[in-house]
């Protein structure tokens, strides 16, 4: 990992939320193809780089490119949301973010709740060391043991296991998306994703089951990740955590840099 001329600007924050809302978008769609759409996926595009996106899981009901400017488009926003019975995040990042934004949300009932660190490098081209127990999941076998770990790792509950799973399966399947396996003694252990649009790789979704916590396993899946974004031919990659995480300082081990922190605004409760 390089980061040697890659300076903060205006123009990488746009990519890299770009990219967020192209993954995640994508990651909804798997479930809006669901007969009937059960978890309400919706979008609403505003100023071509802006998203409102809808849904019936915490996740999901995000607003991402915010910018100056656009104060006008809050209010509309939270009617639509309040409609559905769905409560959103407005996420405001530096450099896109004006105190009418924040007086607007602030009228509306929301406030500056949460902050998410967001962490941005390049992917250097030289020979890495690759862990043997870390694989890709390309077969129907292996996304089950993906599947696994990831249930185990982001403590789904057990009864939610099966459907969660048959929602996700497609995710083997999504146009730039690589899942990766970590195994403890042949045991699936851990999960993440790499997404990769337009030169820009985001290292995604990464958990570890807590029975294998501590043993080095999301360092490994970030080294293999950042592997592979440099053979798909990224210039730039990134990543999020929350601030002073354990993720979050294995990140900075790996060589990513903080970028931005990211506001998260939501109801006040």
């Amino acid at each position: 990992m390089m980061n040697q001329g890659l300076l903060p600007s205006l123009d990488l924050v746009r990519q890299t939320l770009a990219a967020d809302i192209a993954y995640t978008i994508s990651r909804m769609q798997v479930l809006e193809r669901l007969p009937g759409n059960p978890l309400g996926i919706a979008y609403r595009w505003f100023d071509d780089r802006a998203v409102a996106l809808m849904g019936r899981l915490p996740g999901f009901a995000r607003v991402v490119g915010l910018d100056v400017g656009h104060e006008h488009h809050v209010e509309p926003l939270v009617d639509w949301y309040r409609a559905h019975d769905i409560k959103p995040s407005f996420e405001l990042v530096p450099g896109m973010y004006d105190a009418s934004l924040g007086r607007e949300l602030a009228r509306l009932g929301f406030c500056q709740s949460v902050f998410h660190a967001s962490l941005i490098g390049t992917p250097t081209k030289a020979p890495a060391q690759i862990d043997r127990d870390i694989e890709p999941v390309t077969t129907a076998a292996a996304m089950e043991d993906y599947l696994d770990a990831y249930v185990a790792g982001w403590g789904i509950p057990a009864q939610h296991h099966a459907q969660f799973k048959a929602n996700v399966r497609p995710w083997r399947e999504q146009p730039g998306w690589s899942l990766y396996l970590a195994r403890v003694d042949g045991r699936p252990a851990a999960a993440a994703t790499l997404y990769v649009q337009g030169g820009v790789a985001y290292l995604a979704d990464a958990t570890t089951d807590p029975a294998f916590r501590g043993r080095g396993l999301h360092s490994a899946l970030l080294r293999r990740r950042l592997h592979e974004a440099a053979r798909a031919g990224a210039e730039l990659v990134f990543s999020g955590a929350e601030p002073f995480s354990a993720s979050h300082r294995n990140m900075e081990r790996a060589g990513l840099r903080l970028q931005f922190m990211r506001a998260k605004w939501t109801v006040a409760t």
